[in-house]
C-alpha cells in the first residue's frame, strides 16, 4: 500500500472513529422568533421537588445561571416577577412520566412533549392533562415568559451519559448546556 493509500485509510479510521462520539449528543432548539429576547433581564427558577442526583444538579444549575448572566440577565427569587422562570427535566438512570398540566405554561396548554420530531410549533396548543416521558440521558431546558406564562425557549439534549464517571458526566451536561445556549436569541457578552 502506497504512502497516500495508507494516510486515506488512517484519515478515515479516525473518521469513523469520530463520528459516534459526534453522533453521541444531539442538541435541539426551539424558540419564539417572533419574541424580543433583549426584553428579558431577569430569571428566577421554578420551584423544584426531589432530586435523585443534587450535585449534578447543582451543576446543571450553575452551567444555566453562567449562561444567563453572560447574556445580561440578573438572578431574582420567584417572588421578585422575574422575566423568565427557569424549569429544567432531564433523567441519568431511566424513562420518566410526568404530569403536563403545570400552570407555569397555561398559555401554552401545558408542557408541550419533549421529543424533538415534535411537528406543529412547541410554543402553541393544548397539550392539557397528559403526560410527558423524559427519556434516559435527556436534557430539556424551558425559559417561560413569567408574565404570560408561556414557553418561549427550550433546548433539549439527548445522549449516553457516562452515568459510572461522575467527571465525565458533568462535562457531559456542561457541554450540552453550552451548546444549547448558543442558540439563545441574545448573544453572551464578551
Amino acid at each position: 500500500m502506497s504512502r497516500v493509500h495508507v494516510h486515506i485509510a488512517l484519515s478515515l479510521v479516525m473518521l469513523v472513529g469520530l463520528c459516534p462520539a459526534a453522533r453521541a449528543q444531539k442538541i435541539n432548539v426551539t424558540y419564539d422568533k417572533q419574541l424580543n429576547f433583549a426584553q428579558f433581564k431577569t430569571f428566577a427558577w421554578a420551584p423544584h421537588g426531589a432530586i435523585a442526583h443534587p450535585m449534578l444538579a447543582a451543576n446543571t444549575v450553575g452551567a444555566i445561571e453562567q449562561e444567563l448572566k453572560a447574556r445580561g440577565l440578573q438572578k431574582v427569587t420567584i417572588n421578585d416577577n422575574p422575566g423568565l422562570i427557569i424549569q429544567v427535566y432531564g433523567s441519568i438512570d431511566q424513562d420518566s412520566t410526568l404530569y403536563s398540566n403545570d400552570p407555569l405554561y397555561n398559555a401554552t396548554g401545558g408542557i408541550p412533549p419533549f421529543d424533538p420530531s415534535f411537528s406543529g410549533s412547541l410554543l402553541t396548543g393544548m397539550y392539557g392533562n397528559t403526560t410527558v416521558t423524559i427519556h434516559k440521558g435527556q436534557l430539556v431546558v424551558d425559559l417561560i415568559d413569567a408574565a404570560n406564562k408561556k414557553l418561549v425557549w427550550r433546548g433539549m439534549s439527548q445522549q449516553n451519559l457516562a452515568a459510572n464517571n461522575p467527571n465525565k458526566l458533568i462535562s457531559q451536561v456542561n457541554n450540552a448546556i453550552s451548546k444549547m445556549f448558543k442558540q439563545y436569541p441574545v448573544k453572551a457578552e464578551s
